[in-house]
Parts: structure tokens; sequence; C-alpha cells
């Protein structure tokens, strides 16, 4: 990933392009993490959460202001995008899309484990790419 996407640069989400989201999509969320982390923090990292996004949303642009769409609280202890910021090594993010069958009554900040729960159940469809980043 550029450095302009990481936690010390300008710490702005990256461009995504989205497609194949089923006919019966009623939302999208998006999960950035890094399962890197785990040794040296101890849990897998989250770096940004997004549900509600329409389903008819094909581009996030470089960041991304999040309109019609709510974003939860990141390990930072934000809401929003908190970009990469390995502490030992090169670590690789999981940027996890999700098409749902349902919108979500969570408000701004909630957790992952928040989303995880309402998410339960409702997963239609679902992809991942990843990036790497270095110290």
């Amino acid at each position: 990933m550029p450095d302009r996407y990481g936690r010390g640069e300008r710490d702005v989400n990256p461009p995504l392009e989205i497609e194949g989201v089923p006919d019966d999509a009623d939302s999208l969320a998006l999960v950035v993490d890094d399962s890197d982390a785990v040794e040296p923090a101890g849990r897998i990292w989250v770096h940004w959460l997004v549900w509600n996004v329409p389903p008819e949303t094909t581009t996030i642009p470089e960041d991304w202001e999040a309109a019609g769409a709510v974003e939860g609280e990141n390990d930072f202890g934000g809401v929003g995008y908190g970009g990469p910021s390995p502490p030992d090594a090169e670590h690789t993010y999981r940027f996890k899309a999700y098409a749902l069958d349902a919108v979500f009554d969570l408000e701004a900040g909630a957790s992952a484990d928040d989303l995880g729960a309402a998410m339960d159940g409702h997963v239609t469809a679902q992809t991942q790419l990843t990036g790497t980043y270095p110290p």
C-alpha cells in the first residue's frame, strides 16, 4: 500500500472498486483489519468498519466521507479509517467486503463485535483483498 494511506502520513482510506454485488443485497459492509497484529498487539487490529453502504455503490474513493453509511470504532479509539502503522514488521491488511440482506440499526462508533453480531446470518456474499505495509 502506498505510504499516504498510513497512519503516520495522510491517514486516508485507499480507493476501492466494488463489483459483483448480488441483486438482492440490501446493504454492504466493509471491515479492514490486520491479523498480523496478533503477536504485537494481542488481537486482530481493526482499522475500519463501515456498514449500511448502499448496495449500488461501485466505488469508494480515496478519503471517502461514507455518505449514506455508518462508520464504527477502530482500534486506535477513533471512528472511521485508521491507517496502517505496523510496530514490528511488514503487515498484511485485509479489506473484507460483505453483501448483506439487511440494513443495521447500529450507531456510529459501534465495535467490531457489535457489527459482527449484527451481520450474523445476514451475509449473502463476501470477498477480500489484501495489501501490505512496512513499519
